[in-house]
């Protein structure tokens, strides 16, 4: 039981930090499930084997090697959650596209008044009004996503972490609606975006760029 806990928890960590790229403890521990205090025993065994680097510094956090990353596909492919979930994943995917393009018009909305004006957030009317737009967007994605974490749960994880951006956007915090490396909410949007492609065993397209 124990075994197969450790072996559910390095899946968890190798997969989350390569959705992520580069995670601090904290956003390790949402996107995999590993409690906080768990990480030390999943993270160090996978450091010692080469398979993750951590980092310190301005940027701290946890990243995977070139070795850590061919290890987290060879156990992608052999995880039965994942493989059990194909279907739900593939009409997932499917349903996620078009609010995918919903969701990038909306952070355009956020950041150019048009073409040539840059939002400088001066406005609390156009900006409550684009609140209001990425709010009706995150509507449509939960609406969409029950199917898929009935099958294949961690996708349930993102949307606690939605809720908690779009609350602090709401209470005035601008930087938490996409400003990079602040688990901003498009920050986490791209996680989910970039879990279903590895997952779906799909390359990014024309289509995932909206």
């Amino acid at each position: 039981m124990v075994h197969a806990q450790q072996d559910q928890h390095t899946f968890d960590v190798l997969h989350s930090l390569r959705v992520k790229g580069l995670a601090n403890d904290n956003v390790l521990s949402a996107l995999s499930g590993v409690p906080v205090e768990d990480l030390p025993a999943a993270l160090d065994p996978l450091v010692e084997q080469g398979l993750v680097v951590r980092r310190e510094g301005r940027m701290p956090g946890a990243m995977l090697t070139p070795a850590g990353k061919a290890e987290h596909l060879r156990l992608l492919a052999q995880d039965p959650a994942t493989t059990a979930a194909a279907t739900a994943l593939t009409a997932f995917y499917d349903r996620f596209l078009p609010i995918n393009s919903d969701f990038k018009m909306v952070c355009q909305r956020w950041q150019m008044r048009s073409d040539d004006t840059p939002n400088d957030h001066g406005d609390p009317t156009y900006d409550g009004e684009v609140v209001g737009a990425l709010a009706q967007t995150d509507e449509q994605l939960r609406a969409s996503l029950p199917e898929l974490v009935d099958a294949l749960p961690r996708f349930g994880r993102y949307l606690p972490r939605l809720s908690a951006a779009l609350d602090r956007i709401r209470g005035g915090d601008n930087a938490s609606f996409a400003r990079p490396m602040y688990d901003s909410y498009h920050d986490i949007w791209m996680e989910l975006h970039e879990d279903l492609i590895l997952s779906a065993g799909r390359t990014r397209g024309a289509a995932d760029e909206g």
